[in-house]
């Protein structure tokens, strides 16, 4: 007998495509193919809050190569008739096309969401945990078409080589400040109570941290999910709350 579809799953920070480690990257995709396997038949959606690629860039016709078991598994679920949502995130603000055209699910960059009369604000948090206004300059250059087309200009196998070492060197970088560090969450929580004055929402979920928490505060439950480095967390909503879980495979 098929499982009802009555759970919606977060998570984000999967860094998939990581090239400093193959064998651990390959270790990480197929901890979370079983985990896509685990949910799939209750899971009605899934949001992926960000940073699920190490690095991602699209081409007319070239996207990087890999995560094949990972795209699979997602396929699947869309098939089986669970809406795949993907957040944009730092390291993956270039996804467009391809995901949605041929994998089938939706790209955004923030969603409001409202389940069972909760409503739950979504996104992967790094311009609102980095107030620097060189990060913003940064970000701000690499959404700019101008700049997505001088990458598109340079040849694909040096272009992702490119990224990918930059990418990797900057995660690593950040992930010594962020691991178990608690009070990280305080700028991201902050921004939640300021936004609550203004529009208020009964959840506010991130990520990018790498560091999961939830914390229920006086007019919102705040949730960080973590990341599949060195947590293999995620949140689950069931039973009108949100809950933050590890999974072991």
């Amino acid at each position: 007998m098929k499982s009802e579809k009555n759970k919606i799953y977060f998570a984000s920070d999967f860094h998939l495509g990581d090239s400093y480690s193959f064998k651990e990257n390959n270790k990480r995709e197929l901890k979370i193919v079983k985990w896509l396997e685990k949910i799939k038949n209750n899971a009605k959606e899934l949001y992926l809050v960000g940073d699920t690629f190490d690095f991602w860039y699209e081409y007319n016709d070239v996207v990087p190569k890999g995560n094949h078991r990972f795209f699979s598994k997602i396929t699947e679920l869309i098939e089986n008739s669970t809406d795949v949502f993907f957040i944009t995130g730092n390291h993956d603000l270039w996804m467009n096309k391809y995901i949605e055209n041929e994998i089938g699910a939706k790209v955004r960059d923030e969603m409001l969401i409202s389940i069972n009369e909760k409503k739950i604000f979504i996104t992967h948090g790094d311009e609102i945990h980095n107030k620097k206004l060189s990060y913003k300059f940064i970000k701000f250059l690499f959404k700019s078409k101008f700049c997505q087309a001088l990458f598109s200009s340079l040849h694909p196998t040096f272009a992702f080589s490119l990224a990918k070492t930059w990418s990797s060197v900057s995660r690593k970088k950040n992930e010594s400040k962020l691991i178990d560090n608690q009070k990280i969450h305080d700028h991201l929580i902050n921004f939640c109570k300021r936004k609550n004055k203004i529009s208020k929402n009964d959840y506010y979920i991130f990520g990018h941290l790498h560091t999961p928490k939830i914390k229920i505060e006086d007019k919102f439950t705040y949730v960080n999910l973590g990341d599949w480095i060195n947590h293999n967390t995620y949140a689950v909503f069931e039973k009108d709350k949100i809950v933050l879980k590890e999974f072991i495979s």
